[in-house]
């Protein structure tokens, strides 16, 4: 049998195709159930190859050390079975992927597309890692190269031009990363990956009271999908705060990031980033601190991901918990020895955020400062969007100017009025108030 694509695929039958075909589009679009489609396939079929690579995928995409578990689990069962040359291609990525290599995984991915250029699976997971990567050029020029083997009427096309528009935007190609986004939209309306690329567009291109109207009149197209829709909501924050509307962030922050009784990564991730950035400006969140902190705690020791540990590191430091941020750099630093990608993000961005941010709730400024300013031009081996590791480009210039008793005025740059507040010289019970 064939997926829809046109990739020969082992052991599927009818339904579990379908249930297939359903969690890669909601893979593609952020939307729905995936990971339940994917076992759904998976049981219809247990032959079905791809069915278990795809779940192995999708829990490896998550970015949680948690559900590794699963997705050695889902490869084991794969290759018990009879998989076919792309299929071990396939499973070979996953193992180079569970074994901490995603930046081998990503080439090896990367030679599945050269022989399979319509295999969605390859290049939305491809896709995934370049962004986990901070690789900027292949996340526009993996979909680009991959375009010419396609068509509009394919399935999964919105999918592709949803990812080919955040890459444009990625690379600064504001204009053609709109086009498209709204191309994308034309085809699925309930994209959030694609209402996401947008999104990022009006941000940087500080049209920010566009970004509100827009968003606003389509919240019903990307509401109610989980982290998914949580992570929109904070773009739509980001607006209220370049417009200096901190009340509506905050917000935004208790109805719609906050909100989960057991939050994602994804959605702690989001947070972190919303609350430090108040704080950037001037506004103390108070016990939300804390109440973040608390959900960060049991990642405290993780050290898997160095994107996820800066965030958890915002957390701590802005709730003056010394003890957490403390095990958080040990774990760090005991990562090191174990090599992988990880170790050489956590080397080069990692640790000396971490240490920076811990300095700066010490109002040690001068050392925030020193540790922090070589790192924008190296930001993007943390991974994430140029939205997201800007933050240390904005905690940088918050140190320099702190360290100099010196606050900057509305005028000069109102992203950073006024200047982010002491943390740690804040009790934890005042905090907590």
């Amino acid at each position: 049998m064939r997926d829809a694509r046109g990739s020969e695929v082992t052991g599927a039958s009818g339904p579990a195709l379908e249930h297939y075909e359903r969690a890669l589009a909601g893979f593609l679009a952020w939307t729905g159930e995936p990971r339940a489609e994917a076992r759904r396939a998976r049981e219809a079929a247990p032959g079905f190859v791809m069915g278990h690579l795809l779940e192995a995928y999708l829990h490896l995409c998550s970015r949680d050390p948690a559900v590794n578990g699963e997705a050695q689990r889902a490869l084991a069962r794969a290759q018990a079975l009879a998989p076919n040359a792309r299929e071990r291609a396939h499973a070979t990525a996953i193992a180079t992927t569970l074994r901490g290599d995603w930046g081998r995984a990503a080439e090896q991915l990367g030679r599945i597309l050269e022989w399979h250029p319509r295999d969605l699976l390859a290049l939305a997971v491809a896709h995934t890692f370049d962004y986990y990567l901070g690789n900027t050029q292949s996340l526009q020029g993996r979909i680009a190269a991959a375009l010419p083997a396609w068509s509009a009427g394919d399935p999964g096309y919105s999918g592709l031009l949803a990812m080919l528009a955040f890459g444009r935007e990625e690379a600064g190609d504001y204009g053609r990363a709109e086009e498209a986004a709204f191309a994308a939209l034309e085809l699925e309306p309930h994209s959030i990956r694609a209402h996401h690329a947008r999104a990022h567009v009006l941000e940087m291109q500080g049209r920010a009271a566009e970004g509100i109207r827009w968003m606003g009149e389509r919240t019903a197209f990307w509401t109610g999908q989980g982290a998914s829709s949580t992570h929109v909501w904070w773009h739509l924050a980001l607006h209220h705060l370049q417009l200096g509307n901190a009340h509506h962030a905050l917000e935004i922050y208790d109805r719609r990031i906050a909100a989960a009784a057991t939050p994602s990564l994804n959605e702690l991730i989001d947070a972190s980033a919303l609350l430090w950035r108040l704080e950037l400006r001037g506004t103390d969140p108070g016990a939300r601190w804390l109440a973040l902190a608390g959900h960060w705690a049991p990642h405290a020791e993780d050290a898997f991901c160095a994107f996820n540990d800066l965030h958890a590191m915002l957390a701590f430091v802005g709730a003056g918990r010394r003890d957490l941020a403390q095990r958080l750099m040990a774990a760090q630093q005991r990562r090191l020895s174990r090599g992988g990608t990880n170790a050489g993000m956590l080397w080069t961005v990692g640790l000396p955020a971490s240490h920076s941010l811990a300095a700066y709730g010490e109002q040690d400024f001068a050392r925030a400062a020193t540790l922090l300013r070589d790192l924008p031009e190296v930001s993007h081996r943390l991974g994430g969007s140029r939205a997201q590791h800007g933050l240390l480009g904005l905690t940088l210039h918050a140190a320099e100017n702190r360290g100099q008793g010196r606050i900057i005025s509305r005028g000069e740059n109102s992203a950073l009025t006024p200047i982010f507040k002491s943390l740690f010289s804040r009790p934890l019970a005042a905090r907590a108030t």
